[in-house]
Parts: structure tokens; sequence; C-alpha cells
């Protein structure tokens, strides 16, 4: 038997000896309540409001928001720690499990990682061999813009680290703690995150005044999208491991490839043949790449099972 916290075990063995602390309804408006705490206070400050004037990557914005949803993950962590051991439903360690904090999952990080690294084998490829990015990490210029560039540092490290806190970490356990379903824990706590994403539509039009809305909307219908899409994946990701850091190592992976590329040319972008002059590359850039795509994204489903099998799994999944 995988090292289930209790409370989740007992439910799952249809053995309940209390009922549930909180209902499915209460557990998703606990989750939007979380998701307020973390936007809302970004427009309550001049110090964190976007304007004509200050951009959203200005350092002084960047680090009062750090600060800030830093404290919201502390602040709702709290709250589903304490509800899950309230009246002894789980102990401490059942709970820090269930929060994903321990054990921390090293393993389980790396086999999350390798999965995903799969499944971007194509991006993977036009970031490195076509872009020539290996140049980059012999030099190791990676490691110097994350710790050199607050506008890196954000999007790699404390933003991934805060929303896998706050809506893995924070909100999962709440689902399972009101013993919901497994399909629904996973589809319907991502939609939350999505929709958290959407107040990037009004600093959108705050600071690209010029750009027709129709187009404002469609970037944040595409960002809604995917970022539920993603929140699906890590939400699974976290009931299979157990694990905030494999969550966390994920979403930095993918924040730093951004959306696969699924249609166009791929080619590197300058090439120069003898004499100076630049000629057009050959088309098998191209096909190599979605070659690699496809079979990288044949090889993450193959895998699925496999990279993600846990005994620090939350609950049972079947794959």
């Amino acid at each position: 038997m995988p090292s289930i916290p209790g409370f989740i075990t007992r439910y799952f063995a249809k053995e309940q000896p209390k009922p549930p602390p909180i209902s499915t309804g209460t557990a998703v408006f606990l989750l939007v309540i979380y998701t307020l705490i973390y936007v809302v206070p970004f427009y309550l400050s001049p110090t964190t409001r976007p304007s004509r004037t200050l951009s959203r990557d200005a350092p002084s914005v960047i680090r009062a928001r750090i600060a800030s949803v830093s404290l919201t993950c502390i602040a709702c962590s709290t709250i589903t720690f304490v509800i899950l051991t309230s009246q002894g439903r789980a102990t401490t360690a059942e709970a820090l499990h269930t929060l994903g904090y321990w054990p921390l999952g090293l393993v389980e990080t790396a086999k999350c990682f390798l999965l995903t690294a799969i499944l971007f084998a194509g991006p993977l490829y036009e970031r490195l061999i076509v872009d020539g990015g290996w140049r980059d990490w012999l030099s190791l210029q990676p490691l110097s813009d994350l710790f050199g560039e607050l506008t890196t540092w954000r999007n790699i490290v404390a933003g991934p680290f805060t929303e896998e806190a706050l809506f893995r970490s924070a909100s999962v356990p709440l689902m399972l703690a009101a013993q919901t379903s497994v399909t629904t824990t996973v589809f319907l706590s991502p939609l939350v995150f999505g929709l958290a994403h959407l107040h990037h539509f009004y600093e959108f039009r705050i600071t690209h005044p010029q750009v027709p809305v129709t187009f404002g909307l469609l970037r944040s219908l595409m960002q809604l999208g995917y970022t539920t899409l993603f929140g699906a994946y890590a939400t699974f990701l976290f009931l299979r491991s157990g694990s905030l850091m494999a969550v966390f190592v994920v979403h930095a992976f993918c924040n730093c490839l951004g959306l696969p590329r699924v249609w166009g040319r791929v080619y590197p972008a300058i090439v120069i043949g003898e004499g100076g002059q630049s000629y057009r590359p050959s088309v098998m850039w191209t096909v190599v790449y979605y070659i690699v795509l496809v079979a990288g994204a044949v090889g993450w489903y193959r895998n699925l099972g496999l990279l993600t099998e846990s005994t620090n799994a939350l609950v049972p999944v079947n794959i």
C-alpha cells in the first residue's frame, strides 16, 4: 500500500469514521478566495498596481509582488493545514504529506521532469540545437540571467513556486479533504488557476492602450486555455507524486520553453554562406523538428504511468 495520508486512505477504502471537514462546494469557494487573495493585493497599492508609467516588469513592482504572494501562500497554506488537521482527522505528518512538503520527492521530481522533457522534445531541439542554445549553457548564461535579472527570477522561480504552493499545495488538499473525485479534482481546480491569470487582460490594456480590445481578449482567452490545461497536468502530477517540488520544477521548466510550436518553419536565425551571403536554410530543420515533436508526444503518453508512479502518491490514480 502506498504511503497515502491516513484520512485519504480511509476514504478510498470506504471506511469513513468521520465526515469530511468541508464539502466540495466549500472547497471550490476557498479556492476562489485563495485566488482573490493572491491577485487583488496587486491592485490595492500603487507599488504593485500597473499603470501606463509603471510596468509590471519594473523591479520595484516585481519585488513588491513577490513579497505579497509569498505572504498569501503562507496564509492560505496555514488555513488548509488547519482544515486538514481539524478534529484529529489527519496528523501533522499526514497533513504535510498532503500539502506536498514532505517527503520532498527528489526521485519523483527527476521522473516528472524527465517525462515533461520528453513531451517538450521538439521545443528542446529548437531551443538547444536550431537556435544554438547549447552554447549559452556551456557558458552558464541562463544561470547568470536567472540570478541577475528580476524578470527571469520571477518567471522561472518566484512565479512558478508561489503558484504551485497556492494552486496545488494549498488548494488540491481541500478537494481531497472534501472527498471530491479524482477527475473533478484534476479538471476543476485548475480552472480556478486559469481564471487567476485573467487579470493580465487589465494589465495589458493599461500598458498597451493602442492595441485593439479584441486582440487583448483573444490573448487572455488563449492564456486561460493553456494555463488551465497546464494546471490539470500539474494537478495530475501532484496527485501521483505527492511532491510540491516536482510540480514546481515542471512549472519552471515549462515557463523556460513556453508553448510548443505547432506550425511554421524552424530554422537558424542567421545562416551565412561563403562570401558573407545569407542563404535560405534547409527544410530539414523543420522536418526534424516536427518528427521530434510527434515522437516526444508519443513517448510522453507511453511513459505517463511509469514516470509518475510513486509510493508517495496522494490518492490512487489509475492510468
